[in-house]
């Protein structure tokens, strides 16, 4: 299991994931909770969220920003476009983004990262612009630096990511269909020299086949770990 020196990090199936670092700050990534087939239904957010990151507009990422949002009081980090959006529809706090930049909070700072995938947001009956869509990059004082990829198929400059940042746990999709799959997920693992795995973003739906065991046969003889959790465990 990884050293998260007192982070907690917990799959709620798909795409979102809890953080929770040694201070106490709490993030929560990609909020699809009410309409989630994979969501754990008994498990309960805490109740201090003090960020929630967006990493595009797409239904089963953003569906539960505003209700969430609202009912914690947390700050809404996402590219600029999705905030905008956002602060129509009465999100309150927010923090717009983009390529490259950084936003600190409390111990944790947030860098948003590239990611090779499309972005709208459906607003009732009309598909409106959603900006680029982006992964995160979490550092967290005294503890680990995590990379969410957000949907995305592998790309070269993960090599950077990992030159800048250096990120010791990916939270990578292997769904495949409308994300990268396990070969594609393998091989970003190695240009970004992980430490450690998460799959995310298969399972959801019958369209996303991937699974971890596939991703740990293809990184079988490297030093990744690849963690095969439930929704709502935590490590």
């Amino acid at each position: 299991m990884p050293d998260l020196r007192g982070t907690t990090i917990t799959w709620l199936g798909h795409a979102t994931v809890l953080v929770q670092s040694a201070a106490g700050t709490g993030v929560l990534i990609d909020p699809f909770i009410e309409h989630s087939p994979t969501y754990p239904k008994d498990f309960k957010l805490p109740g201090k969220l003090d960020l929630v990151l967006v990493t595009h507009g797409h239904f089963d990422h953003i569906a539960d920003a505003i209700p969430v949002a609202a009912k914690h009081h947390a700050k809404v980090v996402s590219i600029v476009e999705i905030t905008d959006f956002l602060e129509k529809k009465g999100v309150k706090n927010t923090q717009g983004m983009n390529y490259g930049g950084s936003f600190k909070h409390a111990d944790v700072t947030i860098t948003m990262v590239e990611a090779k995938h499309s972005s709208s947001i459906q607003d009732g009956e009309n598909v409106l612009y959603g900006g680029n869509p982006a992964g995160f990059i979490l550092h967290i004082e005294n503890g680990p630096t995590l990379y969410h990829a957000g949907d995305t198929s592998v790309f070269s400059d993960m090599k950077l990511i990992a030159e800048l940042y250096a990120p010791e746990l990916g939270m990578l999709p292997i769904g495949d269909n409308y994300t990268m799959g396990p070969k594609a997920a393998a091989l970003a693992a190695k240009y970004l020299l992980l430490k450690t795995v998460l799959p995310i973003h298969y399972g959801t739906f019958p369209v996303l086949t991937g699974t971890p065991a596939e991703l740990t046969a293809l990184l079988e003889g490297s030093s990744i770990e690849v963690l095969q959790m439930k929704p709502g465990e935590s490590v």
